[in-house]
């Protein structure tokens, strides 16, 4: 892990839990965290020091350079925005531009948004590079149930298919029975995984995998692969064998809670090193 000499940071949180356990593992680290809830996603829950819409990047900066802040990450799920918080004042109006002569796809507009921060003297920090705790840090199986041999064969052409999807930066996600049952796209993966529910609910005998990886040139440090206890119940209730991940980039939201469901619902969760 990399050592700083300013420990002060701004967490920009999305929707669902991982704000939360970022925030906590951050100031576990000793990190003095600035927590920057974006409207009309964050929990409320989450009582962030400062809320800003989309497109008040200009407003979020100039609070983080009065306060002596030069490192930032970003944790949590993006919806549809409404309009009004798209209404960009004058840096985010510029940041867009930069942005979308880069559009040619999620991953591309991702590294320019990074880029146009650092220019304005901002680092963008990987938050698993800050608190590794919140990934598997080590590849390997971490439940009770193990992969067959049968289950390696699925693992291993489900890796295959993410490497190819994730190159084109279609998406991270795969479910792999002998043969590839569905590929995530702009959907997301709990709609794709509703989708493969909804397809298996006759399926008799549990196969397959479902796989979550980290794409070639993806940002790690604001577009983080993430799975939960929702993702090992709807793995479960798809009628697959288990869950594969990238090891040091994939969080793992409540990490605990994840394990003990997945040995609870009789699935695998294994980490690799691909």
């Amino acid at each position: 892990m990399m050592k700083y000499d300013n420990k002060k940071i701004a967490l920009v949180a999305g929707a669902l839990d991982l704000p939360f356990y970022t925030r906590d593992a951050l100031r576990k680290n000793g990190w003095d965290v600035f927590v920057v809830g974006l409207k009309n996603f964050y929990d409320k829950r989450l009582k962030p020091d400062m809320v800003v819409r989309l497109g008040g990047g200009g407003h979020a900066l100039r609070e983080f350079r009065r306060r002596g802040i030069n490192k930032m990450t970003f944790v949590g799920a993006l919806g549809h925005p409404n309009f009004s918080d798209l209404r960009p004042d004058l840096w985010t109006f510029f940041a867009l531009f930069r942005i979308l002569k880069n559009q040619r796809g999620y991953d591309s507009m991702a590294v320019a948004f990074t880029k146009t921060l650092e220019r304005s003297g901002y680092q963008v920090v990987a938050a698993q590079d800050l608190a590794p705790e919140l990934t598997f840090e080590h590849a390997g199986c971490m439940t009770k149930h193990k992969p067959t041999r049968n289950d390696k064969k699925n693992i291993d052409r489900a890796i295959e298919v993410s490497h190819i999807i994730g190159g084109q930066d279609i998406g991270a996600s795969v479910v792999v029975d002998k043969q590839v049952i569905a590929v995530e796209a702009a959907e997301g993966t709990a709609k794709m995984l509703d989708r493969v529910v909804k397809m298996r609910k006759n399926h008799k005998k549990n196969s397959g995998v479902f796989a979550k990886m980290t794409k070639p040139g993806q940002d790690l440090r604001i577009d983080i692969p993430a799975i939960g206890v929702d993702t090992v119940n709807a793995v479960a209730d798809a009628k697959l064998k288990g869950i594969v991940v990238n090891a040091k980039t994939c969080f793992i939201v409540d990490k605990q809670n994840v394990i003990k469901t997945a040995d609870k619902r009789g699935i695998f969760i294994i980490a690799v090193n691909e």
